[in-house]
């Protein structure tokens, strides 16, 4: 990384200062360069992962005891789960993929009970016993894995069960801000298939461009078991899944078009930290990704030489990394003099309104290499946070964001939805 040319800033600000100094010609020389800003995250589908049992002396939720977890999600997003029905050889409980909805078409929070998205699952690995507390475990393996089945009514021996939405209540609890608290009932106490349920996993989805970016994160019906999910159905253990969730859970964001100025003898003049927005256009890139009225604007200000909006091809936005393929950039050539200065703007797509931008006073312009330490994330102050990703009210997410009003600051990292990756990790710049 090369460092910023103090000696270049001092001695242009002494020129200024002292109006003797002497107008060295090969300043008039305009510079080719050309910057590039690329979306490096390497991103992951799922937006919250976890573990939950129950709380009492044994992690076992007897019938009549409960276990809860916590979660954030936006509008359609959805959370899944699996617990085993403890006397049994491999099965497990489950909703249906992609999971139970946590809210209606409107946006609304989806409270109370929804049991009747539950259902029993036959993880295929394990012939079985009838249900019981005699069943012995592991039992007899399968002569050849099966796939993951639906237990509706009877299971492949022909043992019967009760509807798992009468085995194993489920409700919805919404905590306000995108949070959710389900809690899980074990009411198959007083019927023909009493069972504890064991410790269980948990996961919730990104939502990108309308579709689940993993809308099948624990199991998928059809398919044979994978991932730590036999563990859960045959022994009640959650630690493999959990530890495979946790390699799928993270960040993803795509960057808006990105804004570049190049100005001269003037401030960094998209922001300042510790003052509210001004009001120029900068609150529509941070909460929507729309840097037009703020490009329009800088364009009239007294020391901006140019401003540029750079969109991805094909998809305007910035796409992260996604399996592995590098993410989106874009570039843009660039003629400038010495003392000229650069700074970028650009949306975390997945908030309210962060935003990532050159810190302090922007570079050099006349310098080269990677310059992206001298970007940092910025929250707006014009929108109440949430969750980045899982937010009801994030633009991008379908949603209207609600009115803030304080000075614009830095995010913290950790913040107190989840802990981002370096900023390095997130964009890149560089000048060639």
């Amino acid at each position: 990384m090369n460092k910023i040319n103090y000696a270049t800033m001092i001695g242009a600000a002494l020129c200024v200062a002292f109006t003797s100094c002497k107008k060295d010609d090969k300043n008039d020389t305009p510079v080719s360069t050309t910057i590039t800003v690329q979306n490096v995250l390497d991103s992951r589908p799922l937006v919250e992962s976890g573990t939950f049992a129950h709380t009492g002396a044994s992690p076992l939720t007897m019938p009549g005891e409960s276990a809860s977890f916590s979660f954030y999600a936006a509008k359609g997003e959805a959370i899944s789960f699996a617990t085993m029905y403890g006397w049994s050889n491999d099965l497990f409980f489950a909703p249906a993929n992609p999971g139970i909805a946590v809210y209606d078409q409107s946006g609304n929070p989806i409270e109370g009970d929804v049991s009747a998205q539950i259902k029993l699952w036959d993880n295929g690995t394990r012939i079985n016993q009838a249900p019981g507390a005699s069943v012995a475990h592991p039992g007899v393996a399968e002569t050849a894995a099966k796939n993951i089945t639906e237990v509706n009514g009877t299971d492949a021996q022909g043992n019967t069960y009760a509807p798992a939405s009468s085995l194993l209540k489920a409700s919805l609890h919404y905590e306000g801000n995108s949070k959710f608290t389900l809690t899980i009932q074990n009411a198959s106490g007083g019927t023909a298939n009493p069972t504890p349920f064991s410790p269980g996993a948990w996961a919730v989805s990104y939502i990108a461009g309308g579709s689940l970016l993993n809308p099948t994160p624990l199991y998928q019906s059809g398919k044979p078991t994978a991932n730590g999910l036999t563990n859960i159905a045959e022994a009640g253990d959650n630690a493999p899944l959990s530890a495979y969730l946790k390699t799928q859970t993270g960040i993803f964001t795509p960057l808006s078009p990105v804004l570049v100025v190049v100005y001269n003898g003037i401030d960094n003049p998209i922001y300042k930290v510790g003052e509210n927005d001004r009001g120029k256009g900068l609150t529509a890139l941070a909460q929507k990704g729309d840097a037009s009225g703020l490009a329009a604007y800088l364009k009239t200000v007294t020391g901006v030489k140019n401003v540029y909006v750079l969109p991805a091809a094909n998809t305007t936005i910035l796409l992260p990394m996604i399996n592995g393929q590098a993410g989106s950039s874009v570039s843009q050539a660039l003629q400038v003099n010495a003392g000229d200065r650069i700074a970028i703007a650009t949306m975390y797509g997945f908030s309210n309104d962060w935003f990532f931008a050159s810190a302090g006073n922007g570079v050099d312009a006349t310098q080269k290499g990677d310059i992206s330490a001298s970007i940092a994330l910025y929250d707006d102050g014009t929108a109440v946070d949430q969750f980045p990703g899982a937010g009801v009210t994030q633009f991008n997410l379908a949603g209207t964001p609600l009115t803030d009003n304080k000075a614009i600051s830095v995010v913290p990292n950790p913040n107190q939805y989840t802990t981002l990756p370096p900023i390095t990790g997130i964009i890149k710049v560089t000048l060639q």
